[in-house]
Order: C-alpha cells, then sequence, then structure tokens
C-alpha cells in the first residue's frame, strides 16, 4: 500500500427529515439524497486520488434520524501528501458539510480489511414516544420530527414490558419484517439483545412551560431486518393502548410471516434514531509500524 493511502471509520450523526435515508440514492430517483451521498460529496472535496466510495454500516429509512451511524472509505491523498490525522479529517469533512444536518462526530484509521458493516458487534435503536399532546403543533420546536406525539394520556407500560420480553432472544422475526427485494436473501433469525422500556423526555424539558411525558423504546441487536424496529415498536405501542394484548403480540410472533402484522400499526420514522453501532476496539487498531509511519508522517497537516 501507498504511504498516502489510509482507510477510515468514521462514525456521523443526522437529522434523517430531508433524507432519502442513509445510503446513496439512485441517480434516478434524485428528489432528495441519502446521507451518504453528501458524505461523499464531501470527501470528494478532499481532492482524492482514488474514486470515492463510502460503506454505511446501517441503512436507516428516510426520516429516520442518527446520533451514531458509522461507515468506512479509503482516501489516497495526492502527492504523496501523508495521509488526514483524525481529528482534521473530521474537520474538513464537517467543514464540506456546513449546509446539511449531517456531522462526522469522530473518525479512527483502521487496518486495511476492516468493514463498517460487517465487523458491526451491535446496533442499538431508541424510539421516542411523547405522550397526551393534542396536535403535533404544540410540541417544542426542538421536537419537530423527532419523536411520534400520542394523544394518548397514558399507556399501560407494564403489558408493553411484558410483551417486549417476548422479543428478546434469538428468533425468527419474519412477522416484524416489512416486504422488500432482500426478502428471499436474508435470514428473518435475529438475536434481540435487548428491548426495554424506560421514561425519557423531552429535550427541552428543563425550559418547555408544561411536563410533557416521553417514552423511550430501546433495541439492541447484531442486526436488524428490513423496518424491523418500527414494527415492534407500533405492536408495542398497541399493546400499551390496549389495541393489542400480550398474547395477541405473541401470536403475530409465532405466525412468522409478515401478513400476519396488521397493516397500519408499525411507527413512523420519525421518532426513530440510530444511538450507536458497536465494535471489538481490536478490530479497530492498526498494527504498530503502521501507526508509527503515520504518527511520522503527520506532522504536516495542511490540506
Amino acid at each position: 500500500m501507498h504511504n498516502n493511502w489510509a482507510r477510515y471509520l468514521v462514525f456521523f450523526q443526522y437529522i434523517g427529515t430531508n433524507y432519502r435515508g442513509a445510503v446513496k440514492v439512485p441517480p434516478n430517483q434524485l428528489v432528495r439524497k441519502g446521507v451518504q451521498d453528501h458524505v461523499e460529496d464531501a470527501i470528494r472535496r478532499l481532492r482524492p486520488l482514488n474514486p470515492v466510495s463510502l460503506l454505511v454500516s446501517s441503512r436507516t429509512d428516510t426520516g429516520v434520524h442518527a446520533l451514531s451511524n458509522s461507515a468506512h472509505f479509503d482516501l489516497q491523498r495526492m502527492n504523496d501528501k501523508p495521509p488526514f490525522t483524525e481529528d482534521v479529517l473530521v474537520e474538513a469533512l464537517n467543514f464540506h458539510l456546513k449546509a446539511e444536518q449531517i456531522r462526522i462526530t469522530r473518525a479512527h484509521r483502521v487496518p486495511d480489511d476492516f468493514h463498517a458493516r460487517f465487523r458491526a458487534r451491535s446496533r442499538t435503536y431508541v424510539y421516542r414516544i411523547a405522550l397526551g399532546i393534542s396536535h403535533h403543533s404544540l410540541l417544542p420546536l426542538t421536537e419537530r420530527d423527532l419523536c411520534w406525539n400520542l394523544r394518548n394520556q397514558t399507556l399501560d407500560v407494564e403489558a408493553m414490558r411484558e410483551a417486549a420480553a417476548l422479543l428478546v432472544g434469538t428468533q425468527d422475526f419474519s412477522s416484524f419484517r416489512a416486504v422488500n427485494s432482500d426478502i428471499h436473501f436474508k435470514s428473518p433469525v435475529k438475536t434481540l439483545n435487548v428491548a426495554s422500556v424506560q421514561p425519557g423526555s423531552s429535550f427541552v424539558h428543563a425550559h418547555f412551560h408544561r411536563e410533557i411525558p416521553f417514552w423511550e423504546l430501546t433495541f439492541t441487536s447484531r442486526s436488524f431486518l428490513y423496518k424491523q424496529v418500527r414494527r415492534m415498536t407500533g405492536a408495542l405501542v398497541a399493546v400499551g393502548r390496549g389495541q393489542l394484548s400480550v398474547l395477541q403480540l405473541q401470536d403475530i410472533l409465532e405466525a412468522r410471516d409478515s401478513l400476519a402484522y396488521p397493516q397500519g400499526l408499525a411507527a413512523p420514522a420519525n421518532g426513530l434514531f440510530l444511538t450507536r453501532v458497536d465494535y471489538r476496539e481490536t478490530d479497530l487498531q492498526i498494527s504498530q509500524q503502521t501507526s508509527e509511519q503515520q504518527f511520522v508522517s503527520s506532522g504536516n497537516s495542511e490540506d
């Protein structure tokens, strides 16, 4: 490998409202770009020698947000300039992303064979729900498009927790998968490590004139099926509202059939946040020799 070539893992966050999801949008559908399109544009602004290709770890949908998604890419600099240091790379990409609701939060130089998607140990999603607001325009501005606003004053949280416990473990989640083009290629068996229902809060709870009850549903798994989190959330909320019994949710799960899932029950995109993607520390470490080379050559970090 060239001394001016490096592979980076970057963590990034975004408000998903204005984007067609995390990954690239086919050129023939460019009404709105995906987050990946914008990050790749920013990488191109660094004038790399190699074609830019970002591999995103977690494909979030249109309107879904991320506090921490991740991706890797390779960067070869012109004129034998040394690889960017991690801090300079973060600042440079954010400089070019400044008009977007997308921010790179950190970067790691990683081994040449590192893969952001396949090396991920787990992904955690949090779904935010606001209760008792008669109309979404009465939410604080800081919550606009960032939660699911339910008119219900209360949810039966105990029933929701009982139902959530049924989802934990290794099982066939076919009923919680929306139909898409991947359906015949991906196993519906997933291991859900966490499904919890906890009190949350509004982003401005200390400064808003009225108390708004918030609940957060947290799900952790190595990977998820298409729309699985929104369908699980919708079913748990239906249990909390008394529209489904815990037993009925169990029946839906055991049917192992996406058609067994009631139509129109999935939670909307705007309350969903990808909050973390976890990796083994050892997978992120490049060999001593490479990092020493990098350290020696990173004294001059001009653009």
